[in-house]
């Protein structure tokens, strides 16, 4: 059985390109997982007696669709502490969701949880060809959520130099990036588009020695990969985490960006249908569902993550063996439902990529409602909105691809780049008045 070296000093090539990965090593990991739960987890231990689950039938991999699903509500109605599969002697640390749409999550760790967590965090670090003389500075929030600790993490096992800045202060940020010569930048990408901007206008490119930006948190079109990357004049990999599984860090794109290799010696990755709940084939669109195949203070077993993804068949060209996920398109809960179509954030960041030149990436969308009649204003930052007739062309072409390609009419209000409000955290694109 592979087990994971916590050695910083590890040679890379070993650790990202010659793990023992193998489906018999996964079926172990996934039988002593259910054996843990089954002795340790008062969650677990009811989800099983309820879905009539014997673990000693699962013999194969094929036989987790026997398994019961596992809900973001079943989490929160575990609150504080129902997660929690271990003594409270071995519990080290706890971190939690935000809570703001109900009850927060809060997951108990264990001193092996969080070694783990900090060696994938280093192999994201390391895929992006960061080592130990690199300068990392870390502008997610600290504190309950799992963020900023989980950058901090990484790059301590890595060797790096951390630097700690956290959310906000952007005159900080601009002075540690230029006195600190940060080569490496972890933030979400509203942020880094925040940053960019402000180095822009105060001409001070020349004094930012950013090569690598470390972006997740929120999905981002490739439209402002593009600008953030060509702004900051760094290369950007995208990461991807849930609290709820461990935090940042469970994922990343390499120096091809097809795809996000996951740590497979640690997660089993799965797709079904959002709907019906059925497997899919690898390389189908569909729900990406997590099992914590090591981890001890709150294991997950089939956790629905609602993110919309394909597991991409085949081996990535840069050598690394560890399977893929795409590029997160979407959730299965976030589409906005008007007049009778269902929309995708990723359909509406198509159109503004691929289908109407001179748009930015940056956009909202309002829903309202009058009268029982509703109504969808797109506001879009686009380049010349100083020109009237340019406006007017790229406003009447951008309702034209709303009707030809998603199926709706709506209202466009086209302004000039960076009239939008920037965020330090997620960027919120979808206001709906509707039920206000």
């Amino acid at each position: 059985m592979y087990e994971v070296s916590v050695d910083s000093e590890l040679d890379p090539q070993a650790q990202l390109y010659s793990p023992e990965l193998s489906e018999k090593d996964t079926l172990s990991k996934l039988k002593s997982l259910l054996r843990r739960v089954a002795e340790g987890s008062p969650f677990y231990q009811k989800k099983f007696k309820e879905a009539n689950v014997d673990i000693e039938e699962i013999e194969t991999l094929e036989d987790l669709k026997k398994l019961p699903f596992t809900t973001k509500e079943e989490l929160r109605d575990a609150y504080p502490l129902g997660l929690q599969a271990v003594p409270d002697s071995e519990v080290v640390r706890i971190h939690s969701s935000s809570g703001t749409t109900g009850k927060p999550v809060i997951i108990p760790y264990t001193r092996k949880d969080v070694d783990v967590w900090a060696e994938m965090m280093m192999r994201c670090y390391m895929m992006a060809g960061l080592n130990n003389l690199d300068r990392i500075q870390i502008t997610p929030g600290y504190g309950l959520w799992t963020a900023g600790i989980g950058f901090q993490l990484g790059a301590e096992k890595l060797g790096a130099m951390a630097v700690p800045t956290g959310p906000g202060n952007t005159e900080k940020q601009l002075e540690m990036l230029a006195d600190l010569k940060s080569t490496a930048l972890a933030s979400t990408s509203s942020y880094a588009l925040l940053l960019a901007e402000e180095i822009e206008k105060r001409g001070i490119k020349d004094q930012i020695h950013l090569r690598v930006g470390i972006v997740g948190s929120e999905r981002w079109s490739e439209k402002m990969r593009n600008r953030i990357e060509s702004e900051l004049g760094m290369e950007t990999f995208d990461i991807y985490g849930l609290t709820e599984i461990y935090g940042p860090g469970i994922g990343l794109d390499c120096s091809r960006h097809e795809g996000m290799h996951y740590w497979s010696d640690h997660l089993l990755f799965e797709i079904i249908d959002p709907i019906t709940g059925e497997q899919l084939p690898k390389g189908t669109l569909g729900e990406l569902v997590i099992t914590t195949l090591t981890k001890e203070g709150a294991p997950l077993i089939r956790y629905r993550t609602r993110d919309l993804t394909r597991i991409i068949p085949g081996p990535c060209k840069c050598g690394c063996p560890f399977p893929r996920i795409d590029r997160i398109l979407g959730r299965s809960d976030d589409r906005i439902k008007f007049k009778a179509v269902n929309i995708y954030p990723g359909q509406v960041e198509d159109i503004i990529h691929n289908k109407v030149p001179g748009v930015s990436s940056e956009y909202q969308i309002f829903l309202t409602r009058k009268e029982g009649r509703d109504s969808m204003l797109f506001k879009v930052e686009i380049e010349g909105a100083d020109d009237p007739d340019g406006k007017a062309k790229t406003e009447k072409a951008l309702k034209k691809a709303f009707k030809d390609f998603i199926g709706v009419s709506v209202d466009v209000e086209a302004v000039k780049i960076g009239d939008l409000p920037r965020s330090m955290k997620k960027s919120k694109r979808v206001f709906d008045e509707r039920e206000l």
